[in-house]
């Protein structure tokens, strides 16, 4: 089954397909979506990373803002309930 990402971005609700092949997280699959360019955010993910402590809140935050600061307000995967 092909996963989805459904995502809000500046008010406006998208659902694309998602692979683990093509991108690394569903973060990065909706900036793709969006034309956004990760290079910085990646750099600065890596050193956020670097700095705390293994299993802190830092990275999680860090992104959490960023994507914010993007102009996403939620970034999920899609799910679908099992037909009985």
């Amino acid at each position: 089954m092909a996963r989805q990402v459904i995502y809000t971005f500046k008010g406006k609700t998208k659902t694309i397909a998602f692979s683990y092949d093509i991108h690394h997280d569903l973060y990065e699959a909706a900036a793709q979506a969006e034309g956004i360019d990760l290079k910085k955010f990646l750099a600065m993910e890596q050193q956020v990373a670097l700095t705390s402590k293994k299993g802190a809140k830092a990275e999680k935050e860090f992104r959490k803002t960023e994507f914010a600061r993007f102009g996403f307000t939620s970034i999920k995967f899609v799910r679908e309930d099992d037909e009985v």
